[in-house]
């Protein structure tokens, strides 16, 4: 279900303006400077490999070792469930969104209990203006206030830039138009922008890890509101991850630190790196155990008691 709301409105909510408060959704980690929680288990969703049609789900207690939960957990009615993100909303639910089709309009959605049987749910239009070509790599994003958005990559045929739309209930069933995050889109002509945003708050501002699609690089941009606008602080190469490089996702490590997941999807491969610096240096990436060459472009869930 869709409503309109003007574009206004759809700012001041994404802004921090009130709307709905339904407690923690557990998808993000806690902001940093304050008492330290520490996860109780992380859950892993990705599409397999070999199929882009069948979601894979694997759990952890560490973060670095993940075990099958279900390897053929969900396959949609109609078209792939690639680039999946998984949410723990306050409802007791696990929600997923995912990429339906390179040229979709929508998103996919689809809900679990247990992890392991999906229920299907209405997909998500994309209610923007103009021919839309393609909506890619939905994330979930949870504010410090509770409430719940999807920061998604739309294309009208000349590049990606990265759009949030904010859930208007807590049944995560009512969705507010795209908003564009100001300062990440195609820089110049035949820039193709950026694609798999994660934001991730932290210290009181919102980062965004950005693929950079022109240079196939992770890069850091940082911003006051989720909406922007955003400055970036990071470009190039500049944490050593190496590239090409995509599907990057974000977490709180039980140590404190916070870990990158990156899909080396040229070499078949996927790598973590850790950092202890508030994102300003990163550990060498190292090859997440069992899992290269299995998945493609995972979202890790850090869960908390």
């Amino acid at each position: 279900m869709t409503i309109t709301v003007g574009r206004r409105s759809v700012l001041a909510m994404l802004a921090g303006a009130p709307v709905w408060v339904a407690g923690r959704a557990g998808a993000q980690a806690p902001e940093g400077g304050g008492a330290q929680q520490v996860p109780s288990r992380y859950t892993m969703t990705a599409f397999r490999a070999d199929d882009d049609t069948m979601l894979a789900v694997y759990e952890s207690v560490d973060g670095t070792w993940f075990t099958p939960v279900a390897e053929h957990a969900y396959t949609p009615s109609a078209g792939v469930v690639r680039d999946p993100s998984v949410l723990r909303h306050t409802d007791g639910w696990y929600y997923l969104t995912y990429t339906m089709a390179g040229d979709a309009t929508s998103i996919g959605m689809a809900r679990s209990r247990n992890r392991i049987r999906w229920t299907e749910l209405a997909p998500v239009p994309m209610l923007v203006p103009g021919r839309l070509e393609g909506a890619w790599a939905p994330e979930w994003y949870v504010d410090a206030a509770g409430r719940v958005g999807i920061v998604v990559s739309l294309t009208w045929g000349h590049g990606f830039t990265p759009h949030l739309l904010v859930a208007l209930g807590a049944g995560l069933d009512v969705w507010s138009p795209p908003v564009p995050l100001l300062g990440v889109g195609p820089c110049g002509a035949g820039s193709l922008g950026y694609i798999d945003t994660e934001l991730v708050r932290f210290g009181g501002q919102v980062y965004a890890f950005v693929k950079n699609e022109d240079t196939k690089l992770v890069e850091l941009a940082v911003a006051d509101h989720p909406i922007g606008p955003y400055c970036f602080v990071a470009k190039g190469d500049w944490a050593g991850w190496g590239g090409p490089r995509e599907g990057q996702s974000v977490v709180v490590l039980p140590d404190g630190g916070q870990r990158i997941y990156l899909d080396a999807y040229t070499e078949g491969r996927y790598l973590y790196s850790d950092s202890y610096d508030g994102f300003r240096t990163w550990s060498a990436p190292a090859e997440l155990p069992g899992l290269s060459g299995v998945i493609r472009h995972c979202t890790v869930l850090a869960e908390f008691d």
